[in-house]
Parts: structure tokens; sequence; C-alpha cells
């Protein structure tokens, strides 16, 4: 009996161990865009620092010529601001030019984003996105993109870490699985 009561926790550990692998792998190539999921907006409108973390990684390689657009791509969170143009806003701030930002407030889940970021690449005549969000996030917006259709030809992690990723981690695996099962 006890071996029973071992096998989700242990099947959950090597689950997670799998996602940080494959989440902290980056892999640069060029891609038509790079989509950039929302997340929590600060009191003030600014971007979280998780979020910043992802927009940085993404400027980065906007900035290394990797591709020429920034999807970004959320919905109105609890705190009240529309996170698509927080996250233009932050870019825009940086030096990134408006015309090279695609604001996609509907984005309210990774769902919702990978099937906005296809049908916007699709009505462009592009092909290929670069994931740039949080290690543990980026299996499944990987999975996410590909089941909408989108070919996915780098990933970047943004390199910011917190305590709940500990919760967040093994969350993912479940998500992860649960995307997968899903069709």
């Amino acid at each position: 009996m006890l071996k029973y009561l071992l096998i989700f926790p242990a099947t959950l550990l090597l689950a997670s161990a799998a996602i940080v692998a494959a989440g902290l792998d980056d892999q640069i190539a060029p891609a038509d865009m790079i989509v950039v999921p929302g997340n929590t907006v600060a009191p003030d409108g600014t971007p979280s620092p998780r979020l910043q973390a992802r927009l940085d990684v993404a400027l980065q390689q906007f900035r290394n010529r990797q591709a020429p657009r920034i999807f970004v791509s959320g919905g109105t969170g609890k705190e009240g601001f529309d996170e698509a143009a927080a996250m233009a806003g932050y870019l825009k701030r940086q030096g990134v030019p408006a015309a090279a930002i695609i604001e996609d407030n509907q984005g309210r889940t990774t769902e919702a984003t990978a099937r906005n970021a296809a049908i916007y690449l699709q009505a462009h005549g592009l092909t290929t996105a670069m994931v740039a969000t949080q290690y543990f996030h980026v299996p499944r917006f990987r999975l996410a993109l590909e089941r909408a259709g989108v070919t996915v030809s780098a990933q970047v992690h943004a390199p910011y870490g917190e305590l709940r990723d500990l919760y967040s981690t093994p969350r993912e695996a479940i998500g992860y699985a649960v995307y997968y099962l899903k069709k």
C-alpha cells in the first residue's frame, strides 16, 4: 500500500524536474515574432518584476535581431490594468518602436494567448514564434502554441525566480499533462 502512496509524489517530482530541464534549455533561433504571455501588473500600472523579466528577455532577443516584432498578450487582471497595454508601454519606454509591438488584450489564458498569436501569424503570412516566459511555463506554452498551429523555433526563459516557483513548477507539470491529454 505504501508504494502506491509514493507513486504520485514520485511521478510529480520527476515531471517537475523534466519541466525545469526543458524550460531552462534556451534555444535561440530566428522567429517571425516573440510571444510574451501576460502576468501581474503592479498597483502603479507597471509590469511586476516577474513580468518585467519576461519582457527583458524578449527585449534582449529583439535587440539581437532574432525577431522583428514582439507579441504581448494578457487580459485585465485583478489590479484593474490591461496587461498587454502595460507590457507594450514598458517596451516602448525601452526603445522598441510601437510598430514592432503587437498588443493582444484578449490573452487571459495560455491557451487564448496561443490561439491569438496563431491567428495573428496566419493573418500576416508568418509562421514562427519564439517563446519568452518563466522557465516552468515554457513547455506548456510551447505545447499550446504548437497545438494552435504555430511553429515554435526558439525559446528563452526569464531569469527571475521566487519562492512561489516551488508551487508553480509542480502546478505546471500537472498543467502540461492536462494540456497534453486534451485535444
